[in-house]
Parts: C-alpha cells; sequence; structure tokens
C-alpha cells in the first residue's frame, strides 16, 4: 500500500481539526498537497475516509476505523523511541516486565525500586495486565517476567512464589456487612453500589469476571485510578470495593473502610513470579528474579 507516517499524522491532524486546511497546518503541509495525500490515502485502503461538507470534513465509519489504528501506530512508535532511548544513554540492557494491579500498586514500587538504583544499567518497561493475559504472554516469549496472582493455570510456565496476599472486601463504617464476624460471598454483596479502580485495570476486569461468572452486572458508582482513592470513597460512604489486603490503606483517613473477608476460592491472591523456564533467562532478567526473590514482607 502506498502511504506512509506523513499520510497518516495528516489525516490524525485532519481529523481532530474537521477540516482538510487546519489539518494541512498543523501537518505543516500546503493545503493542495494535503488534499493529494489523503485521496492518495483513501485509494490506498480502498475506502471513502472523509465525507466533505460546507463547513469542514467528517470522518466516514471507516476514517474513524482508520482514526483508532493510527492512533495506535503513533502511540507504539513513541513507546518504541522509549524503549530505545535508555541504549543511546549508555543502557545495557532492557527487559519486558509485565504485573497485575495488585503487585503494580503494592510490592513493585519498592523491590523494582531498589532493583533500579543497584543496577543503573538495566531499563525496565513495566505494564499492567491481567493475570491470564500475563502467563500467555510469557508462555510465547513475549514477556519474559511477569508477575501474577496464583490459581490462573492453563499456559505452560514456570512459577516462583512471591508475595502472600489476598483480596477482601472494604465497606463503610455503619454499613449492614460492616458487623459481619464471618465471611461472606460474593453473590451476597453483587447488589451494592461499588468503588472500583479504573476500567482497563487488571482488577477491573478481574472484578467483573468475577460478578459475569454469577450472571450479575455491578452497579459501579465511581472508577479511580489508585487503591488509596478506593479506599477514601469507600470510606466516605460511596459504596463497597474489592482490594488486595496488601494495598488496603486506612492510616490518615478521616473514615477508614472496614474489612470483611471474602469466602471465595479466587479470594487468595497469593503473588507469583512467572516466568517460560527459569534457566533460560538472560542475564538482566535472571537479575531482576534474583533481586525480587531477595526481597522481604
Amino acid at each position: 500500500m502506498k502511504y506512509d507516517l506523513v499520510d497518516l499524522r495528516l489525516f490524525i491532524a485532519v481529523a481532530e481539526a474537521q477540516n482538510l486546511t487546519h489539518g494541512a497546518y498543523r501537518a505543516n503541509l500546503a493545503a493542495s498537497s494535503a488534499s493529494h495525500r489523503i485521496h492518495r490515502l483513501e485509494e490506498a485502503l480502498g475506502v471513502s475516509l472523509l465525507a466533505r461538507e460546507p463547513r469542514g470534513v467528517r470522518l466516514t465509519t471507516a476514517g474513524e476505523v482508520l482514526l483508532q489504528h493510527a492512533r495506535r501506530v503513533f502511540a507504539r512508535l513513541e513507546q518504541m523511541h522509549a524503549d530505545l532511548e535508555p541504549f543511546a544513554a549508555g543502557v545495557r540492557g532492557h527487559i519486558r516486565f509485565w504485573a497485575n494491579t495488585d503487585a503494580i500498586h503494592s510490592y513493585l514500587p519498592d523491590d523494582l525500586g531498589g532493583f533500579l538504583r543497584a543496577n543503573p544499567k538495566i531499563s525496565v518497561t513495566l505494564e499492567e495486565h491481567p493475570s491470564p493475559e500475563i502467563v500467555v504472554a510469557v508462555a510465547r516469549g513475549e514477556v519474559e517476567v511477569g508477575i501474577v496472582a496464583g490459581g490462573d493455570g492453563g499456559a505452560r510456565v514456570e512459577r516462583i512464589p512471591y508475595r502472600a496476599d489476598r483480596l477482601v472486601l472494604i465497606v463503610p463504617q455503619g454499613h449492614a456487612l460492616a458487623g459481619s464476624k464471618g465471611k461472606v460471598r460474593f453473590s451476597e454483596v453483587t447488589d451494592y453500589p461499588f468503588v472500583m479502580m479504573h476500567a482497563g485495570s487488571a482488577i477491573h476486569t478481574f472484578t467483573m469476571s468475577a460478578a459475569a461468572s454469577l450472571g450479575c452486572h455491578l452497579n459501579v458508582r465511581i472508577q479511580v485510578r489508585g487503591f488509596d482513592a478506593v479506599c477514601r470513597m469507600v470510606g466516605a460512604g460511596v459504596g463497597v470495593g474489592l482490594v488486595p489486603l496488601s494495598a488496603l490503606r486506612t492510616v490518615g483517613l478521616p473514615e477508614p473502610p472496614v474489612t470483611v473477608e471474602i469466602d471465595e476460592p479466587w479470594a487468595n491472591r497469593d503473588l507469583q513470579i512467572c516466568v517460560r523456564e527459569r534457566k533460560s533467562l538472560s542475564g538482566f532478567a535472571a537479575k531482576l528474579v534474583d533481586a525480587l526473590l531477595r526481597t522481604e514482607d
């Protein structure tokens, strides 16, 4: 197909400006050159991307699809540059590392921070993904090291115990469940309004899947970024929340939430380091795994 990154960048500019002339200006091109490039792009793809209107342009359905993909292309390019930049600065090794929400928000800031301070010539790309996705990526060799919650089986990988943890329900003080002395089933709480981490986070995906397995649709009152915010919102009476015990933050909160045990097999979320085969890890990845295993609770 005869188009290039300049064409895609121009298309994004025109789509965002909803005007060919303004888009061409943003892309540092003459309007006539921009029009020619857009026409050539449409011919190369075999679809109409823009509908010309008296006061500008609007995206066709095909144009909307291309816009999503074009933005992803440039996002991946930016990530590529970010991954390569450390090597230009003298970094000798790079590790792709995936982890679930729990690990990223609780243990890894300290554990990974210590590793990077001790190894200034190693860089790490850390991404958050649900445990099943991490296991598959490690098994395929797409990622060397992952941290997952226990119980996610399927792919053939090696798992190494990392940290003990479990999911708990948190509720506002005075809530109907606040005085529960025993454990509660997840099916008993699905009718309550929920405070959740943002859509796309691993624990959001996990919680919604747990509800779907019961045939339930959760009433999500608010989605936030960070377990601290979940604890604050629950403490303020917005709803209930499901968080790892390690991420529970109550110190300093004006109204700390109350913890309730969840009686479900999946509540046990012991964290494990996941590798394809430990003895076959690259030297840098092996060094990271060794460092993580030396950390203490």
